[in-house]
């Protein structure tokens, strides 16, 4: 296996790279921590990479705070933008294969059908236009590049819905979710998997993919999931978004079609309540 670096090790999709690198016997990947790894010092990436000459990168450092992002435009914009535009240049340099992560919020998320790769990106958010720029940068500057959009990311680490739901559950006789609002979860422990998969079987077909979990829901069918799945007896009523007002707005719709990345690199995708039900009783056996 070649070297492997990673941005953003701390995050929750860093964590769970390291997870199915240990499980996989991965050794030859790298995780520094934040401090060294700041992806906006350019004095510093060029370091790592004189360092390790790293035949893959992956980045997951984002700015993610969707709702912090509409009055952080510079921040937000720097890190998703400018630090994406930083390690694929450096990419171009060490003739390093990239693996970024995007979202399904480069969508106004109003079509009916599930978004293609080829469907326009039209985002109505700050994050989801910073990711886009990211996105834009890395493909100007960088031909050895995937780009994965995922969406609804959760896992046993960091802060997420599933965890934000089952807390909530314990505490509250009952709880408002949002049901208007239909997309897919993904379990960052797969998308993990599907990263390092394309790593192994590296096909060369490089570009922009889909990854989440088979599947449509909504955030209030997810919830549902969640507490059947944990066997937490909470009262759970279904809210338009009209009731639940945020500074960020969401895509209504943003399922996506995962048909190229199934053919082109040959990866397989889990059902969504599938995937659910791993992550609750890990969760349910650390608690």
């Amino acid at each position: 296996m070649s070297k492997i670096l990673v941005f953003g090790s701390s995050g929750q999709l860093g964590q769970c790279l390291n997870y199915v690198a240990t499980e996989k016997g991965i050794t030859d990947i790298v995780f520094p921590p934040e401090d060294q790894a700041n992806i906006l010092d350019t004095e510093l990436l060029a370091q790592l990479f004189n360092q390790h000459k790293p035949a893959y990168c992956i980045n997951c450092a984002a700015y993610t705070a969707v709702d912090k992002a509409e009055d952080d435009v510079e921040t937000a914009r720097k890190i998703n933008r400018d630090g994406a535009e930083n390690i694929a240049k450096l990419c171009m340099e060490f003739n390093t294969t990239m693996i970024h992560v995007s979202t399904d919020f480069i969508f106004e998320g109003n079509t009916p059908h599930p978004l293609s790769e080829d469907d326009v990106a039209e985002p109505i958010n700050v994050y989801g236009l910073t990711k886009l720029e990211g996105e834009q940068a890395i493909l100007a500057n960088l031909t050895k590049a995937y780009i994965l959009r995922t969406s609804w990311l959760y896992s046993e680490y960091g802060n997420n819905f599933v965890k934000t739901m089952m807390r909530l559950g314990s505490e509250k006789d009952e709880l408002k979710i949002i049901a208007d609002q239909i997309g897919t979860p993904t379990y960052a422990i797969d998308l993990a998997e599907c990263i390092l998969t394309i790593i192994t079987n590296d096909k060369h077909k490089y570009g922009i993919y889909h990854f989440s979990n088979e599947g449509v829901t909504s955030w209030y069918d997810f919830a549902m999931g969640i507490f059947d799945i944990a066997n937490i007896n909470v009262k759970v009523y279904p809210v338009r978004t009209s009731e639940y007002v945020t500074r960020a707005i969401r895509p209504a719709f943003s399922v996506m079609d995962k048909a190229k990345i199934k053919k082109d690199l040959g990866i397989e995708i889990p059902y969504w309540r599938t995937s659910l039900d791993k992550c609750i009783k890990v969760l349910l056996k650390t608690n």
